[in-house]
């Protein structure tokens, strides 16, 4: 039995016994549009708790546009230029436009890689197209306490523009509970401790700071306050199918249109499960997210739901540009050295969120389920030490030979890994 997984950019091939119970976890098959960009043309014209975006862009002097980075596989090529295109009709001037990269903390995409990003040469030469730089104490404004007693620093390009607009992708998210809307501003184009602030335990620590959940979710709750502050800001959403093409897009004010898009992807992305079991097989969704360790965290986490105590979690990622950042490194190396429990203790008194240990902390989650076991080909010995979890050389083969030791044949395979969340029956579609 063969069952290719998300990996890299040529996938991995798991070869498994045939004899096995395979539970495998996909999207539901989600209707792909015939038309992508009339379909993008048309919602600019019906948007959700706005006006056509031609309407909104009238009278308006300047506009920022806010797209994700290269971590997530947004269409960007596609979104980008009839966006544009409508705030050049309204009477905007191409020179006042940007389009701004929202890094968080994450590394700035240049050159080839910021071509790739943006994938459409005529926006490269029509607009402005910059990074974010979280570290940047000048590029900030100050807007002021959050409802936490957090400082609001966000970046001035896209506060002081007439027209604020953001892109985004709807996806499940570790923390946040759905991606896209609110989340490509906070933490997107946040300051350095603002950012650090949102990622505390006191957010991180909640059970609601989950999967699919927004009601209750206190990093998702932070997250309107602060985008509350801004006054007007529309969105373009996407939803996407396990190939990368376009299904749904919602356009609108950024909370409308954001629950508008979750909505439409909650039937396709939760899959309802009525038990656990000793065996998960997952991945780290593929290029572009399975490129560092760092991301692969959210594939651990995407799949703890389904596993039962004392069961195993196999993960194949590529992690082709190795762990992640420096940051992240330290909190890894901190992690080898004190253990799950010490680690996570040492961060709860903690008001301010040291960067990166977040993801840290969110693979001390996945590891209180269960064992997890890595399989990569993009981490030499030193760096795979730093993971904290257990190496595979041969996936097929630590598969077949843990289920003959447990004597238990079933088995939940999640090829796409952390954009597919299995979850309580109960649960799914409701929270």
């Amino acid at each position: 039995m063969e069952i290719t997984l998300n990996y890299g950019r040529r996938g991995l091939v798991l070869a498994l016994p045939d004899d096995l119970g395979i539970h495998l976890i996909e999207k539901k098959t989600m209707p792909v549009l015939a038309d992508p960009k009339a379909a993008l043309e048309n919602a600019l014209t019906e948007p959700f708790a706005a006006n056509s975006l031609q309407k909104e862009a009238k009278s308006q002097n300047t506009a920022c546009i806010l797209i994700c980075d290269i971590t997530r596989p947004v269409p960007n090529g596609l979104i980008l230029e009839p966006v544009i295109k409508e705030l050049i009709r309204a009477g905007m001037e191409p020179g006042n436009i940007t389009v701004l990269v929202a890094t968080g903390l994450h590394r700035p995409n240049l050159d080839d890689e910021l071509r790739e990003l943006i994938g459409n040469d005529w926006v490269l030469n029509t607009v402005k197209v910059q990074n974010h730089y979280a570290k940047k104490d000048e590029d900030h404004v100050f807007l002021g306490m959050s409802q936490s007693g957090g400082k609001i620093l966000l970046d001035r390009r896209f506060v002081e523009a007439d027209l604020k607009i953001v892109t985004g992708l709807v996806e499940p998210h570790f923390m946040a509970g759905y991606s896209g809307g609110r989340k490509v501003i906070v933490p997107g184009i946040c300051h350095k401790n603002t950012i650090g602030h949102i990622h505390t335990a006191t957010f991180l620590e909640n059970p609601k700071a989950a999967n699919c959940i927004l009601k209750g979710n206190p990093l998702h709750e932070e997250q309107l306050d602060i985008v509350a502050r801004l006054g007007k800001v529309l969105c373009v959403n996407v939803v996407i199918d396990e190939k990368r093409r376009p299904c749904f897009f919602s356009y609108g004010e950024i909370r409308e249109s954001h629950l508008k898009a979750v909505k439409y992807i909650r039937a396709y992305t939760e899959i309802p499960l009525t038990k656990k079991y000793r065996t998960v097989i997952t991945s780290g969704a593929g290029y572009p997210l399975d490129s560092t360790y760092y991301q692969t965290v959210k594939g651990m986490v995407g799949a703890m739901d389904a596993l039962a105590p004392g069961g195993r979690m196999f993960i194949a990622s590529a992690c082709s540009e190795g762990i992640g950042s420096d940051d992240f490194i330290d909190a890894q190396r901190r992690l080898v050295q004190m253990g799950p429990e010490a680690f996570l203790a040492s961060l709860l008194p903690k008001a301010r969120a040291d960067i990166d240990e977040w993801q840290t902390e969110m693979q001390v989650k996945a590891m209180r389920a269960g064992g997890i076991y890595l399989f990569t080909e993009g981490l030499g010995d030193q760096d795979h030490e730093l993971t904290g979890v257990n190496r595979v050389m041969d996936l097929s083969a630590e598969v077949s030979a843990w289920v003959n030791e447990i004597e238990d044949r079933e088995v939940v395979v999640i090829p796409e890994g952390p954009y597919v969340i299995p979850r309580p029956a109960a649960a799914c579609g409701v929270s």
